[in-house]
Parts: C-alpha cells; sequence; structure tokens
C-alpha cells in the first residue's frame, strides 16, 4: 500500500495533535476499523479510521487515491468513546 501526504499539512498535525504521519502510517500495518466521514460534502470519499499507532488507539482521516494510494489528512489520539469502541469491534 502506498501512503502519500502534504509535509505543510503533517509540520501543522503534528503541533495540533503530536502525531507524525510517519507514525500514523503503521496504524495501516494491524487491523483498523474505517468508517465513511459523511458529515460533510468534501468532494471526494474520506475514511475515518481507528487502530493502532504505537501504543495509543488513534484516529486516521484519509483519502483513497486512484484505488491504490492512501492520502493522510490527519491524525490524532482516538477518544476514550472512540478506542473503547475499536476494542470492543476488532480485538473482542
Amino acid at each position: 500500500m502506498y501512503v502519500a501526504w502534504d509535509e505543510a499539512k503533517n509540520h501543522a498535525n503534528m503541533l495540533k495533535h503530536g502525531i507524525d504521519f510517519n507514525d500514523a502510517v503503521l496504524m495501516f500495518q494491524r487491523p483498523v476499523l474505517s468508517l465513511r466521514d459523511e458529515r460533510l460534502d468534501y468532494r471526494e470519499e474520506r475514511w475515518a479510521s481507528l487502530g493502532w499507532i504505537r501504543t495509543l488507539v488513534g484516529v486516521v482521516v484519509h483519502t483513497e487515491r486512484r484505488g491504490h494510494a492512501v492520502r493522510i489528512i490527519s491524525a490524532r489520539k482516538a477518544t476514550k468513546r472512540e478506542a473503547k469502541y475499536y476494542v470492543q469491534r476488532i480485538e473482542n
């Protein structure tokens, strides 16, 4: 799987959420729970994926390009509710 991102967006994400996209990529090496993000009309199909980023459950918002590439938009630590949802669905 090819994963890409905008480096300026990565820097802004590190400042805001403390997560580097280089670490967020690790999520896709383990089971993830992906939900389509339909809150707004983004003019592209966006996904919010829950999964492990090193030692924490995180949320990575991303889009798929050409069916093969994943483009990361943001990454953050999951809320307690999101982490519980992930663990109940994937790890039990």
